[in-house]
């Protein structure tokens, strides 16, 4: 019965692989928890966000700066990670529950989508209460874009955001491209500024609407 002993080491030997292969596994969910590798993101100035080339959604399709848009009563501008997104489905809902304070400052409210994919940009208008545009090349989710991969679905955060827009009876679907990050800007009229600027850190990370408020009191709305 020579052959035990090898058993026995052969034995142990699964279980350290297979405890090792546990401990590697545990210690990669509790990393995809904090934000060490998080990527961090770059600021975007007044200069760079003016400059952005977007489209229009209509029949008559026109290329424009986006500095037209906050020129003479700021904006506040939703950069939306996919439009089909339950959780950005959500986020726009809220952000559009500020129109009426927004209307009463003057201050208009738009999106931005960075693809349109069949009728997403339409399905998503009764979420959102104002105009879309196209940014195809991405500048609002910039200066550097940021994306967040398979490592999202191991945040704990993630999928209390999950939960949370399920149970308020958001759905979506899974169309389009979803790991590059959106976020929220409130900018100033004229050469105010960047008063807000809210960068999706993870998958269903919204913008705090009482910050966003604040900021768009403090728009000053330019001469005609």
């Amino acid at each position: 019965m020579s052959f035990l002993p090898d058993l026995g080491i052969f034995t142990m030997g699964m279980w350290s692989i297979g405890l090792g292969a546990l401990g590697a596994a545990v210690t990669g969910i509790v990393l995809a928890n904090t934000d060490l590798f998080l990527s961090k993101p770059e600021k975007a100035t007044l200069e760079f966000l003016e400059e952005i080339e977007l489209k229009t959604l209509g029949s008559e399709q026109r290329t424009f700066k986006a500095g037209e848009l906050w020129k003479k009563n700021g904006a506040v501008i939703m950069a939306v990670r996919r439009p089909g997104c339950f959780l950005c489905r959500e986020e726009a809902s809220e952000l559009s529950s500020l129109k009426p304070q927004l209307s009463k400052l003057g201050v208009p409210l738009y999106a931005v989508v960075k693809e349109k994919i069949g009728t997403e940009v339409e399905d998503f208008q009764p979420y959102f209460k104002g105009e879309i545009f196209l940014d195809e090349k991405k500048g609002f989710y910039g200066p550097r874009r940021r994306k967040m991969m398979l490592s999202g679905f191991f945040r704990y955060g993630v999928w209390q955001n999950f939960f949370r827009a399920w149970k308020s009876g958001y759905s979506g679907n899974l169309e389009g491209e979803g790991f590059t990050l959106g976020g929220v800007y409130v900018i100033g009229a004229g050469r105010q500024g960047v008063l807000l600027e809210h960068r999706e850190k993870e998958f269903g990370d919204k913008v705090n609407l009482p910050c966003v408020l604040e900021a768009a009191e403090k728009i000053k709305p330019q001469p005609s």
